[in-house]
């Protein structure tokens, strides 16, 4: 049944608005912020002012990252990312817009994403602006923090690791290369505001879209359930495919409590095949 009402809202809105969340790419082996009521699971997330003030505070947010990186750095697109692809390739996307910082709708094949919170595979200088790769700044990390390099530990969410019991303050955090200014990964930090052309871009893609499709986001997050209020605000529909309650239940024309995967690769087939029975 939940199959053939997405095909529905579908084939009656074309043209759709996707917004994604950490739902999405569980699949690919990164861990989702929140349970199935939308609480949030493990540490608080690093607060921008907290990452600008305190050495201490860097330090241990590049340690994590040095042992959780080369989760996000080997993760790949799963089958959700590619039935996204395979959607905008039929035409039925009018803009993907998504809340991780994977950049795994990208490496799908998807074009002109709007990563709403940055991307983790790029670092920048919070001096000079210059743009470092992660892949590079994880070079730099490991040769002056050898100690640390080769460490594991459980995985959580945006290349960070589970660990609390490390010497924190006798790590080397490198700088940047061009001016010595501080490193920071180019994704939105908690206390630090999305870009106001990204939230353009994507309130301009939601105008011009039919209807509004959230995959894989619980939407507790503003940034990204502002698109739903702005939906209601414009008579447009919203569909959900999310396992769990979402801050946007109360707006939602249809729910479909299924994987990521499995409920948009029914999609797609389910389109193929009307389409050739058409």
């Amino acid at each position: 049944m939940a199959v053939n009402d997405i095909l529905d809202f579908v084939e009656r809105y074309p043209r759709l608005f996707v917004l994604s969340g950490a739902g999405i790419s569980t699949d690919s082996g990164i861990p989702c912020y929140r349970d199935r009521e939308g609480q949030r699971t493990g540490r608080s997330p690093i607060l921008l002012q907290d990452f600008l003030k305190s050495d201490y505070a860097r330090q241990r947010y590049w340690a994590r990252s040095l042992i959780g990186w080369p989760v996000v750095a080997g993760a790949k697109p799963n089958a959700a990312h590619h039935a996204v692809r395979a959607l905008a390739s039929r035409g039925r996307i009018q803009r993907l817009v998504t809340q991780n910082v994977d950049g795994l709708h990208t490496r799908a094949g998807n074009a002109d994403v709007i990563e709403l919170h940055g991307n983790i595979g790029r670092v920048r200088c919070i001096g000079c602006g210059a743009q470092h790769a992660r892949a590079e700044v994880q070079r730099m990390l490991e040769a002056a923090n050898p100690t640390f390099a080769g460490l594991t530990a459980p995985a959580v969410p945006d290349g960070d690791a589970h660990i609390e019991d490390l010497d924190f303050g006798a790590f080397d955090v490198p700088a940047c290369t061009r001016c010595g200014g501080v490193l920071k990964p180019d994704v939105v930090f908690f206390g630090e505001g999305v870009p106001r052309v990204l939230v353009d871009d994507a309130a301009e893609a939601l105008a011009a879209a039919d209807a509004m499709l959230v995959v894989g986001s619980s939407l507790m997050v503003y940034s990204g359930y502002r698109f739903c209020e702005w939906a209601r605000r414009a008579g447009k529909p919203i569909a959900a495919i999310n396992i769990g309650r979402t801050r946007a239940d109360h707006l939602l024309a249809l729910k479909v409590e299924q994987p990521c995967g499995v409920a948009l690769e029914a999609l797609v087939e389910g389109l193929d095949a009307r389409e050739i029975v058409g």
